[in-house]
């Protein structure tokens, strides 16, 4: 097989999020295989990086003469000497641009619909995703293809805190709805549910909107946390929630179930088909049915180990090794 290159960036920050994780995660993947030559492009060079991506990565592409360039974050060279290959995991820009600073949403909205025309194939996290970017964008299904990720955080022997606790995942961004999962969570506490509620992500700055939404239930704020941390948090958490409106797939959710802990997760999205059947799901923006699901996973007993079993097995279903297997093939489809 000619040279792949991809744009692996995105990998190198020190706070990866999920494309930079996807990325991580595909080149290592992609090592292991045998009949991949990949070209690493790791330095964006000085400059804008849509100059290095539109006007510098072409050059470098004909320079060594590469038979192929994947560029896993929407930014394909329009103009470029070889096929590509570009993975779109979500159109949150779109849905969301509230929660998108005014430059970077310009750039996604501006350039992701270009780019999925120009493709010689699109990858799409999701079959949510995949359709998504046909609709929206009028790319045709079959440039496209669907390829999940994978759970990737290592277990971990880190102590999780003491319990019982509901964990949650994400910031105060619109479309991770967490104020509405707050304010269910303090419907449960009048109640009587001895848990707290821990919100992984978010720190003290953002504690006056939550304590308004909590109105004196137990919710812990813990600021960043690393790999380690979130992974401890997983393994003592009698329940992930994860109430957001929109993902492009929802790898939280797969990590989560890896690790035995059931999951609530939102009716919505790409989030049902990350779960695979294997989560409780609810009505994102109806605080007494987020409730509700909440409160019957925590009681029925029965029900919660057919979770914690099905979770496990949807788990084990994605690998990194898989996803790289069917990544390849669409290299070899267009070499």
């Amino acid at each position: 097989m000619s040279t792949v290159a991809i744009d692996a960036r995105d990998a190198r920050g020190p706070q990866l999020r999920g494309w930079g994780r996807y990325t991580l995660e595909l080149v290592r993947a992609l090592r292991r295989r045998a009949d991949v030559e990949l070209l690493e492009l790791d330095e964006g060079g000085r400059g804008p990086e849509l100059a290095w991506e539109q006007l510098v990565l072409p050059r470098i592409l004909r320079r060594e003469g590469v038979g192929l360039i994947h560029a896993p974050n929407c930014f394909l060279p329009l103009r470029r000497p070889c096929p590509g290959v570009v993975t779109v995991h979500d159109l949150a820009f779109e849905e969301h641009p509230e929660d998108f600073a005014r430059l970077t949403g310009w750039k996604y909205r501006t350039f992701t619909p270009r780019c999925a025309r120009s493709a010689e194939r699109v990858i799409c996290v999701s079959e949510h995703t995949r359709r998504d970017v046909c609709e929206r964008y009028g790319v045709d299904a079959e440039r496209t293809t669907t390829i999940h990720s994978a759970p990737c955080l290592p277990v971990g022997r880190e102590p999780p805190p003491p319990g019982p606790y509901l964990l949650a995942v994400g910031d105060l961004r619109a479309k991770k709805n967490l104020g509405r999962l707050v304010r269910a969570f303090a419907r449960l506490h009048r109640d009587g549910l001895p848990h707290r509620l821990v919100l992984a992500g978010l720190d003290a700055g953002e504690g006056a909107a939550i304590g308004a939404a909590a109105g004196g239930a137990p919710v812990e704020l813990t600021g960043y946390v690393d790999d380690s941390r979130l992974d401890a948090l997983m393994r003592g958490a009698a329940l992930l929630v994860y109430p957001s409106l929109y993902e492009g797939f929802g790898l939280v959710v797969v990590e989560a179930m890896a690790r035995g802990c059931p999951v609530a997760a939102a009716r919505a999205t790409a989030l049902p088909e990350a779960a695979g059947g294997a989560a409780a799901l609810f009505d994102p923006l109806e605080e007494e049915d987020i409730a509700a699901r909440i409160r019957e996973v925590l009681e029925d007993g029965e029900l919660r180990a057919g979770m914690v079993e099905r979770g496990r097995a949807r788990a084990a279903e994605l690998s990194w090794d898989r996803t790289a297997e069917l990544t390849a093939a669409v290299y070899r489809e267009l070499l």
